[in-house]
């Protein structure tokens, strides 16, 4: 009887614990692993004296390994994305992470001989925010801030402030302006965002 009840004691708390999200929620602590894990590897690349083709390919690499590029993508393409096919969506997707591996992998080549260091995280509504500063030879240092949540099943950033500039709402605004110059359509957009950054 004790076994038995023991048994569905310990069954009951397990089945609760997979239900009950705050168990399993992303911590602080994983946060800022994630995101000192990140900052090692971008250091890493800044500091590898390669070309910067080969620098692109790795930031690639590092934004799909801790970026939740598939939601920026989604927030990026906005209500334009109702409209989008399967098919388009998952071309856009693998477009605008080559897009914006392009586009940010030459802004942190520009760190070359510089560093980031982690420096804080608070509580936000979505996940943590994490701010990094940015040290670089001959300017003053500035602030790189880094969203992370797990809303996809994994530890995650999904959004990044470099001095300020959200990334998210800059690549809306510049995959709307890119739509409407191609009359909205989508297809055309994706060819000529394969071509920026």
């Amino acid at each position: 009887m004790l076994n038995n009840l023991t048994r569905r004691t310990f069954l009951a708390a397990s089945g609760g614990a997979l239900v009950a999200g705050p168990v399993w929620a992303l911590t602080e602590a994983q946060a800022r692993t994630l995101v000192d894990g990140l900052v090692a590897e971008i250091n890493r690349v800044i500091g590898s004296g390669k070309s910067e083709a080969a620098m692109i390919g790795d930031f690639k690499n590092i934004f799909a390994k801790y970026g939740d590029v598939p939601i920026m993508a989604q927030y990026a393409l906005g209500v334009d994305g109702r409209s989008a096919s399967a098919a388009q969506k998952r071309q856009f997707g693998d477009v605008f992470a080559g897009y914006i591996s392009r586009k940010y992998g030459k802004r942190f080549r520009e760190f070359i001989g510089g560093r980031i260091e982690v420096k804080s995280a608070r509580q936000i509504k979505a996940g943590y925010e994490i701010k990094t500063t940015a040290y670089l030879r001959g300017e003053a240092p500035f602030e790189v801030t880094f969203l992370v949540s797990d809303k996809s099943g994994r530890n995650l950033f999904y959004n990044m402030f470099i001095e300020g500039v959200n990334l998210l709402l800059t690549e809306r605004t510049e995959i709307g302006s890119l739509l409407d110059r191609n009359g909205g359509n989508i297809d055309k957009m994706i060819a000529d965002l394969a071509r920026m950054g």
